[in-house]
């Protein structure tokens, strides 16, 4: 891809949020009705054992609430075995009629001491990035010619750039706590470069002003320093100006896609409802 207008024109903006069920389950389903009101196109759920219910069947419910797309952000790929996460990745795409996205990677950082905890095989990352491609292909083989769910993966170095520009539909750029503009610009059109097809960029947008997303950034991210940074992995909280940034990243980067937090949607509405679909 060499611009934003490459391979079929600019893609229309699309917005995603990422709201695990911690609240009690009449609050969380009012929140995933505004969302759906606001013009938001997917619910997203992060993959945290132990501090949330299970992503699968949290989104099983999700998409009987309102007509949201549902993904998960992201399965981490060494928790699960790939035919399990293939089969369940499937069965979501059946039960919600085609509105289940794939979202997955190699973990986090820091996965290795989760995988101990649960008592789990800690695989060096060319097994985790392995076990992404065999789960996309289990998944392949499950949908068959009928259906296709979307997968999503999250990406950082030139191994999982292959990967995805061979197998995803949508790529999320996993940005480091260092990276400052120049730094993501090179990495996401260093991928752009690699794609020899039309592909999704999305943006994990983690810090909205001073907000910061759980289970998007680690507690201690300070927005003050990313600003000062110019890191992408913050956006300003005026509507105004974030929509502005928004043009921006998608005009110099081709990125279409944002995921914030579900702290911020309601902040975020306007600038969702002045961009979605355009």
């Amino acid at each position: 891809m060499t611009d934003s207008t490459a391979r079929g024109g600019t893609r229309p903006f699309r917005f995603g949020v990422v709201a695990p069920l911690t609240s009690d389950l009449p609050t969380w389903r009012d929140q995933v009705r505004r969302i759906a009101d606001y013009g938001y196109s997917t619910l997203l759920m992060p993959d945290v054992p132990q501090w949330q219910p299970a992503p699968a069947p949290t989104l099983a419910v999700a998409a009987t609430i309102t007509d949201l797309r549902v993904g998960s952000w992201v399965y981490a790929s060494p928790l699960r075995q790939a035919w399990s996460t293939a089969w369940e990745a499937h069965s979501l795409s059946v039960l919600t009629e085609g509105r289940f996205e794939l979202g997955i990677g190699t973990g986090r950082p820091g996965i290795e001491d989760e995988l101990r905890d649960l008592g789990l095989p800690v695989v060096p990352p060319a097994e985790r990035l392995a076990q992404v491609r065999e789960t996309v292909t289990a998944l392949r083989d499950h949908d068959g010619a009928d259906l296709h769910t979307p997968v999503v993966m999250a990406v950082r170095g030139p191994k999982a750039q292959a990967l995805a520009a061979d197998l995803a539909d949508t790529v999320a750029f996993a940005l480091m706590p260092g990276d400052d503009r120049v730094e993501s610009t090179r990495v996401i059109r260093g991928f752009r470069a690699l794609a020899t097809r039309d592909i999704e960029l999305a943006q994990h947008v983690a810090v909205i002003g001073d907000t910061v997303a759980p289970f998007m950034a680690s507690p201690d991210t300070d927005p003050a320093a990313l600003r000062a940074m110019d890191s992408l992995a913050v956006l300003p909280d005026d509507p105004a100006a974030a929509a502005e940034e928004i043009h921006r990243r998608r005009e110099e980067l081709g990125i279409s896609y944002f995921v914030f937090g579900a702290g911020s949607a309601d902040a975020l509405a306007p600038v969702v409802a002045e961009l979605a679909g355009h």
